[in-house]
């Protein structure tokens, strides 16, 4: 009966591992729900040679993504309230941030 325990007990904790993963993406912020819209107001992004930082300024969770002057790909990142996430900054090329942009994390991830 021992070894029958073994076997089963990964296969459970597989199953409630993906199971909690599933959970975090159904509980998608709703602030992603327009995505490609413009940010909400209370996203702020900070500019440097090195580092664009994007700051949550809402009461909730919202996914974010930056738009450059070159089109350069940046990621979908969700951010909590009064959290911060650091993209790419405009480096020796000025390439600028022109946007902040809501996305879906879920359609990236794949």
């Amino acid at each position: 009966m021992t070894n029958r325990m073994k076997r089963i007990s990964p296969a459970l904790t597989l199953a409630a591992t993906v199971a909690a993963g599933l959970m975090t993406l159904a509980a998608a912020p709703s602030a992603a729900a327009a995505t490609g819209a413009p940010a909400p107001a209370c996203v702020e992004s900070f500019q440097s040679w090195r580092y664009t930082d994007v700051h949550n300024g809402c009461s909730e969770t919202v996914s974010v993504t930056v738009e450059y002057t070159n089109g350069q790909w940046a990621p979908c990142v969700t951010i909590q309230p009064d959290g911060w996430a650091t993209f790419a900054g405009y480096g020796m090329n000025s390439n600028y941030v022109t946007a902040v942009k809501t996305c879906d994390p879920a359609a990236t991830a794949s």
